[in-house]
């Protein structure tokens, strides 16, 4: 490790941010300002560190040695700058969306709430900056305790019961089989650091790669990768901020990341691709995509159909990973943000029709556009840009996993990706087909015109223009990973 950066920083800024919060408790203004002058400090000092990512230096830091020769080290690569831009980023939309949402809603307990999303974002940020393996298996435990009070905000049988599946799944994969992979690992490597071209070459034979593999694929169960995807639908009990964490800003992005971290840093694309040890990962994965899209079509309820759809989608990332080649991995890690963007905003506009209508069944959304057209034109952008339609971010990242699956000889995985398209269409767009062009299924007339209040809407409006803007950024991105993928 290289360079005198002040990645600690990262961790220390939230920390103090939940601190001040948990201070402010009394005084709700001051306690939502300390929230979104956190986020924006946060954000800022991840955006000063971009000049060193753009340059050959991957300058780290080492907090503590945990045991002779593993320390809690963070370390600035590629895919880990992605992610903590898009989760610091995000928190700030999504501090401003909660504002208005908690407020509206009159939720109990609002300052625990926002001490939680502090810390959580803290985890994402020590996921994201981890220097080895088990200093990111340390954040991803912490980011799994840390949100568990949010899923289990309302405190009522059925959010106690969702969050007690919510937290047993990812325990029990996450002590059961990724810290068995983390060990194993060591064992065979003698090490545990992340580093280019992997630590497990000649290191194990063909068979005992594909088993550590798959310790690792199952135990990062934050990517849900089915079987292990229960806890993401059970976790819709919770506001629709905390989702919006859930699916965008932090967890499930927390678990794809370490699957495309440990599959680049851990094994090594060239081994995964000599070995063939990750073809049944891609296979794994493009069941995962059909399956949660049909699971989603069943779905009335607006969160659950959006839950399941994002099982789907975090397996474009897994199958990306998986195909280990350049344009997998860039088509996957770069669908980290654009799937970000676009289902945050699907998740702020179903809580925006809750807020404003107090309507969750898609069924009750006929001639909702009349009354909500800010909220449904922005459900709109969001659904085309998970589709992957032009000219929305969605569709590079689509567009580059097309490439690697042909790169890999994997045409089977392109006929995955366009079919899952044509799914993503039939369970998304009737939604604000029916709301702009239906009237209510009783016959009556559309509600006269009432939005969810103004910093809601600022949010997903702010999220649906990202999902255009990305479309034109998506070079940049591009030009941020290759390095990590071996361009």
């Amino acid at each position: 490790m290289s360079g005198i950066v002040p990645l600690h920083l990262a961790l220390v800024i939230p920390l103090a941010g939940a601190v001040l919060i948990a201070a402010l408790g009394r005084w709700p203004n001051a306690r939502e300002a300390a929230t979104l002058v956190t986020g924006v400090v946060l954000f800022g000092f991840v955006m000063s560190l971009i000049p060193q990512i753009l340059g050959t230096a991957r300058p780290g830091i080492v907090l503590v040695w945990l045991l002779p020769g593993i320390p809690l080290a963070l370390r600035l690569e590629p895919l880990g700058m992605l992610f903590a831009l898009v989760a610091s980023g995000l928190w700030i939309v999504t501090s401003l969306y909660s504002i208005g949402y908690m407020r509206g809603q009159k939720e109990a307990h609002q300052t625990r709430f926002y001490v939680c999303f502090a810390i959580s974002i803290c985890a994402a940020m020590g996921v994201a900056l981890a220097g080895n393996m088990l200093t990111l298996f340390l954040f991803y435990e912490v980011l799994t305790l840390s949100t568990y009070p949010l899923v289990s905000h309302h405190g009522t049988p059925t959010a106690m019961k969702g969050a007690r599946t919510y937290l047993g799944v990812l325990v029990t994969t996450s002590v059961g089989f990724l810290l068995l992979a983390v060990a194993w690992t060591w064992a065979i490597a003698g090490t545990l650091d992340f580093r280019d071209g992997g630590i497990l070459a000649g290191r194990a034979d063909d068979g005992v790669l594909v088993i550590l593999l798959a310790l690792y694929a199952f135990g990062t169960g934050k990517a849900a990768l089915m079987p292990f995807h229960r806890w993401l639908p059970a976790a819709m009990v919770a506001p629709t901020p905390v989702s919006a964490l859930l699916h965008a800003v932090a967890v499930v992005k927390a678990g794809v990341f370490t699957i495309m971290k440990v599959v680049v840093y851990i094994f090594g694309l060239d081994l995964l691709t000599t070995t063939g040890a990750s073809v049944w990962l891609m296979y794994a994965a493009g069941i995962t995509v059909m399956v949660g899209s049909l699971v989603a079509m069943a779905q009335d309820n607006l969160k659950r159909r959006l839950a399941y759809s994002t099982v789907s989608q975090l397996s474009y990332i897994v199958l990306g990973a998986a195909l280990a080649n350049t344009w997998g991995v860039v088509g996957g890690s770069m669908h980290i943000v654009m799937h970000a963007f676009g289902k945050i905003t699907l998740f702020f506009c179903a809580g925006a029709i809750y807020v404003a209508a107090h309507k969750t069944e898609i069924s009750d959304m006929r001639g909702l556009g009349r009354a909500m057209p800010i909220t449904m034109t922005a459900f709109l952008i969001g659904a085309l840009s998970v589709i992957g339609v032009p000219p929305l971010g969605g569709s590079w990242s689509k567009w580059y996993l097309a490439l690697g699956s042909l790169d890999a000889g994997q045409i089977v995985f392109v006929a995955v990706l366009m079919i899952s398209s044509l799914l993503n269409i039939a369970y998304l767009i009737p939604i604000p087909i029916r709301a702009f062009f239906s009237k209510p299924a009783d016959g009556s007339e559309p509600p006269r015109f009432r939005e969810a209040p103004a910093f809601c809407l600022a949010a997903l409006s702010f999220t649906a223009l990202g999902c255009i803007v990305l479309f034109f950024l998506a070079d940049d991105v591009y030009r941020l990973l290759l390095p990590m993928a071996g361009g």
